[in-house]
């Protein structure tokens, strides 16, 4: 009786260990369809080598200010956006698990009394009565052996499905974090320009006061009176403009953080915030794009597409289930584990697919055609990040000289305001040129904050489009 239940049990073996191959097509990496270098011209300057991928740059070292630390942290504890891509992570780290399962056997125990009653009539000495029975038992039910790789293959697209959604969950805080630095960068720009039209408006206060009292001392004309009233109206509309700005940056800020922004956490100016974080150098493209975390999903993508050519041809293939069982069965149960009362079972069944109306066909060829689409993906989204560094770098390589421009040019014009006032107070000039003066100094000064603005905005998104802020 060994000898007998021995033999099922090295088959099952053997078809078991004999489950190893995988029909999907050898794997290869696409081509970046990118140049080998960053645009070259008169919008880009000459780079330094990286001294590391800006990948493995932690945030904590590219955002340097306190503050913007503690807001990025609160975000990457709070926000939902993050939440959900961790969860996603999750649940297909959980699906992978269960195709993983199913390269094994399920193997359950299972014991049964059984209490009846005969009937006479039914009882074939005429005597009815009550009877008992006890089965236990181990077993393997249904298990599918993977001869030609088809659940090997479902297991292989659930993994790299599941890697996918954690490279999605690294795009979506290197996108809170820039998310986080932008909103905060921008609230400091408006709280700055509402300072400077709060201070201009007082200005124009003191010099409307000044042009009444010439106006009323027969000095200066009506038109000069005019001219003054028109500063202050435009002062009070730009302060009631940036109020309402400063508000809804506010807003932004805490959409993205999550939760209220504490006081002491919000920015002053964007004066102050001009070195919260620091230059980087973009290195190549090939070392630093091919590891950006979207790329990365996209590629792990078409690994799970390639993968599942593999399940797809396994289907035109047999499939064989093994059902196996062995146990003990008596009428009693003290003589429910005697020798005599062993009982297995061995039953092993094969599936072969004669007709399906070219369902298994047509299913492979859905398989091929989601590879080649994965592959388009792929590729399109290295020049997708290929042309957001490219854009990124076009900016950085004139910001520098804009800010300089910009603010050589706000001198200029303050000195030319300083004048115009000196010329006016003289009778030299006319108040409408004081005015003029005014009102450049004023636009050259926002322009100013807008330049800076920029120029820091510039330096989150080489950050973000090089892949920093995973870690």
């Amino acid at each position: 009786m060994t000898r007998t239940i021995a033999r099922p049990i090295a088959l099952a073996a053997f078809l078991f260990l004999g489950g190893c191959a995988s029909m999907a097509p050898t794997y290869t990496k696409p081509a970046p369809p990118v140049a080998g270098n960053w645009p070259a011209g008169p919008s880009y300057k000459a780079e330094q080598p990286a001294q590391k991928p800006l990948a493995e740059i932690p945030w904590q070292e590219f955002f340097v200010e306190p503050q913007l630390q503690k807001l990025i942290t609160l975000a990457l504890d709070n926000n939902r956006d993050l939440k959900v891509a961790v969860l996603n992570m999750d649940r297909y780290r959980a699906l992978y698990q269960i195709k993983r399962a199913d390269l094994l056997p399920t193997v359950t125990g299972d014991g049964a009394v059984s209490v009846r009653k005969t009937a006479d009539d039914l009882a074939q000495n005429g005597n009815g009565g009550v009877g008992h029975s006890y089965n236990v038992s181990v077993g393997i039910s249904s298990y599918e052996l993977d001869l030609f790789g088809r659940i090997r293959s479902l297991k292989d697209q659930a993994l790299e499905q599941y890697l996918a959604t954690e490279q999605a969950r690294r795009s979506v805080q290197i996108t809170l974090v820039s998310q986080v630095a932008n909103a905060y960068l921008t609230l400091g720009s408006d709280l700055e320009r509402l300072q400077l039209a709060k201070d201009t408006l007082a200005n124009q206060q003191e010099s409307y006061r000044l042009s009444k009292s010439r106006f009323e001392a027969g000095v200066s004309s009506a038109l000069d009176l005019q001219q003054a009233q028109t500063s202050v109206d435009s002062a009070r509309v730009d302060i009631a403009r940036y109020t309402t700005l400063v508000a809804q940056d506010l807003n932004a800020l805490t959409l993205v953080v999550g939760s209220d922004v504490p006081q002491d956490l919000m920015p002053k100016s964007l004066t102050e915030a001009l070195t919260a974080v620091k230059d980087v150098a973009p290195g190549l493209p090939s070392d630093v794009l091919l590891s950006r975390p979207d790329i990365l999903q996209a590629e792990y993508n078409l690994k799970g597409a390639n993968a599942n050519i593999g399940a797809a041809r396994a289907a035109f293939f047999p499939r064989i289930a093994l059902t196996t069982s062995v146990g003990f069965g008596s009428d009693q149960l003290s003589g429910l584990f005697k020798g005599g009362n062993l009982a297995w079972s061995f039953a092993p069944s094969i599936s072969v697919p004669i007709f399906e109306g070219g369902r298994n066909k047509a299913n492979l060829e859905v398989a091929k055609v989601d590879r080649d689409i994965a592959v388009a993906q792929y590729e399109k989204a290295i020049q997708i990040a290929f042309r957001e560094v490219a854009d990124a770098l076009a900016q950085r390589g004139t910001i520098d000289e804009q800010v300089a421009a910009q603010q050589s040019l706000t001198g200029a014009t303050a000195e030319t305001f300083r004048l115009s006032q000196a010329r006016y107070q003289t009778g030299i000039d006319s108040y409408l040129n004081v005015l003029d003066a005014q009102r450049s100094l004023y636009v050259a000064q926002q322009n100013l904050i807008t330049t800076r603005l920029a120029r820091l905005n510039n330096m989150v998104t080489l950050y973000k489009v090089l892949g920093g802020g995973s870690k």
